[in-house]
């Protein structure tokens, strides 16, 4: 089989067109450039396995490089601190939906991450002694919940960009091969049910490639943009967790989508929540400081759900603010101006733009939007993907691994915590790397690809390309988008999601008319957004279905027909598959991992989440 980029065979005549097919053979293979992506591709490479990255934008244009507060570890520069004590705060931030034995790995592994960051170079802000910078952020506590604890590691509030750019030039230097502008369309499985590559599509020429590999990685990011206003970039549209549904596997705890409680109103563009970290805080149209009511201890860095949830209330209660009194403000005036120059000039920057706002002399208009997606694709601490095979819940899939927001560890349960997503990516993208390394020989050989394995990707590429219907994919994103927002938000009662679900599943239906005018192949980004749409529409099914089917409250999920959290019945993960041919939806579930990696702690017992 041909590598390298060189030409090997033609796919069969579709749709009257032939898709010449290049093929590559690596021993790994990553599709996302995200921190996640980048760190699992430099652990392989590090270790001697030819590892290739597939990206459908420039590394550094990837979403991590949006990430603005900070990275939580338990290196206790700024007082006391503690693994077991961050161990804790996940577990209460997730609900006790997490898995506890993942929570574990990623606290106890933090430090050394974040430290290997520090060595290779990520310029993170320091204390007059040297040392990194840390910052108060939501739900981080001290002693198991009783101080305020400074654990968020900061490069001012550009963190994602210093570790993003950090870990591209870590790839580079340890040789890893860049396939950059390439759409990665789906994924090839064997009749063992292993994957063994995937194949995809060069944006700026139109060739086909397939990419054949011992292990393929997905970490190619969340699918905020199934909702209207989210902070994600356009590009998050779950690629990966679609084409892991496409080849038979659940995901995982979709019903779980985290609203940040201060995206600028009107654009949503995020304001960290290192801003509260700071001393910013939130107030009504009254210039109450309301969160001393919800959460009387954390107050304005009470985690993200009770955040998002108390301005919701404040705004249905007629104590929101500005003209239609649809929005809360955001006070960050009080501070210093060295200090917002210093440790938030980003924010400063976005809120001039995009709110026409000076922050040191007025408020900023914020509103909760969609964030972040807690559910994924399934998969271990090692990152190794898992799908339940009989009475085997945690049954590992051959050749598959994911990581970061595209994965479901699950080491954020209901709720992530702020600060936790760097960190998780990064801890994960080693673990990965590492196992990669213990189970992967470097150039082992590889049984040769079916000649029809790239023929289902092929033909749904090209019957997208010939789309003749009447519906641009437009309408069809944005009515999917509105269902969304309006009826799976931060408060969900039976009726709302009764509704989405007859409405999101009619939009599901609608795709068979979708019409797409460029019947080209090299920058097509009308084909592009057509099977970007195609990817979230299915993800945005099972999120309602999820959501439907959860009848309790239990983190980012607010049933308000069902208020209060059910751990009797509801303590365990949703897994949902898909038919994309019938347009069905199959749910189960897996146990919630409710025992720990070492003896070093015991399990957390669930109680009343309060902060």
């Amino acid at each position: 089989m041909a590598t390298n980029g060189s030409p090997a065979e033609s796919a069969p005549a579709l749709g009257g067109k032939a898709y010449p097919i290049t093929d590559h053979t690596y021993d790994v293979v990553v599709v996302g450039a995200g921190g996640a992506g980048l760190r699992a591709a430099v652990g392989c490479a590090e270790a001697g396995l030819k590892t290739a990255c597939i990206s459908k934008v420039f590394p550094t244009r990837s979403h991590t490089v949006a990430a603005q507060g900070g990275i939580s570890a338990s290196l206790g520069n700024m007082g006391p601190d503690d693994w077991r004590w961050h161990m804790y705060d996940t577990v209460k931030g997730s609900d006790w939906l997490g898995d506890q034995d993942a929570i574990e790995y990623l606290c106890r592994n933090a430090p050394a991450a974040v430290y290997e960051l520090d060595h290779w170079g990520v310029p993170f802000s320091r204390t007059e002694a040297g040392k990194i910078y840390q910052r108060p952020f939501g739900g981080m506590t001290t002693d198991y919940g009783k101080g305020t604890a400074q654990r968020t590691c900061a490069a001012a509030d550009r963190t994602g960009h210093a570790i993003l750019h950090t870990l591209y030039g870590q790839a580079l230097k340890s040789k890893c091969a860049f396939f950059i502008e390439y759409f990665a369309i789906d994924l090839i499985r064997d009749s063992e049910g292993a994957v063994r590559g995937l194949v995809a599509l060069k944006l700026d020429d139109g060739t086909i490639h397939r990419f054949r590999a011992q292990t393929t990685v997905l970490a190619t990011g969340g699918y905020g943009r199934a909702y209207f206003s989210a902070t994600s970039a356009h590009t998050c549209t779950g690629d990966g967790n679609a084409m892991a549904l496409r080849a038979g596997l659940p995901l995982q705890d979709m019903e779980f989508v985290q609203f940040h409680p201060t995206g600028i109103y009107g654009a949503g563009c995020l304001i960290t929540e290192g801003s509260r970290g700071e001393g910013g805080y939130l107030v009504n149209s009254a210039g109450e400081r309301f969160m001393e009511r919800y959460a009387p201890s954390a107050k304005d860095l009470a985690s993200r759900d009770v955040v998002s949830r108390s301005m919701t209330l404040e705004i249905r209660e007629g104590r929101g603010v500005g003209k239609n009194k649809d929005h809360i403000y955001l006070h960050l005036d009080h501070l210093d101006p060295k200090v917002l120059a210093e440790r938030l000039p980003g924010i400063s920057d976005s809120a001039r733009i995009f709110a026409g706002i000076d922050v040191t002399k007025e408020p900023i208009p914020v509103l909760p939007t969609v964030h972040y997606n807690m559910g994924g694709i399934p998969t271990n601490y090692h990152g190794e993907v898992l799908t339940k095979v009989g009475g085997d819940p945690d049954a590992v899939v051959p050749g598959l691994m994911a990581l970061g927001e595209a994965a479901c560890v699950s080491v954020h349960g209901a709720n992530r915590l702020g600060s936790n997503s760097l960190i998780d990516l990064v801890v994960f993208g080693r673990a990965a790397g590492l196992r990669a390394a213990e189970r992967l020989k470097a150039g082992d050989r590889q049984a040769e690809l079916a000649r029809d394995s790239a023929d289902y990707a092929l033909s749904r590429l090209d019957r997208f390309r010939n789309a003749k219907g009447r519906t641009p994919t437009a309408a069809l994103r944005l009515e999917m988008q509105k269902v969304m927002q309006s009826d799976c938000a931060v408060f969900r009662t039976a009726s709302s999601l009764e509704e989405g679900q007859k409405k999101i599943h009619a939009a599901w239906a609608a795709g068979a008319d979708v019409g797409v005018t460029d019947r080209s192949l090299i920058w097509n980004s009308d084909l592009v957004e057509t099977l970007e749409y195609d990817n979230l529409i299915v993800q945005a099914v099972v999120t309602m279905e999820g959501a439907l089917n959860r009848q309790e409250s239990r983190g980012a999920h607010a049933r308000e027909d069902f208020p209060n959290r059910d751990d009797v019945n509801w303590m365990k993960h949703t897994l949902a598959w898909v038919d994309p041919e019938r347009k069905a939806v199959k749910l189960d579930y897996r146990p919630v991992h409710t025992y720990t990696m070492s003896n070093d702690i015991s399990y957390i017992e669930p109680k009343a989440r309060v902060y």
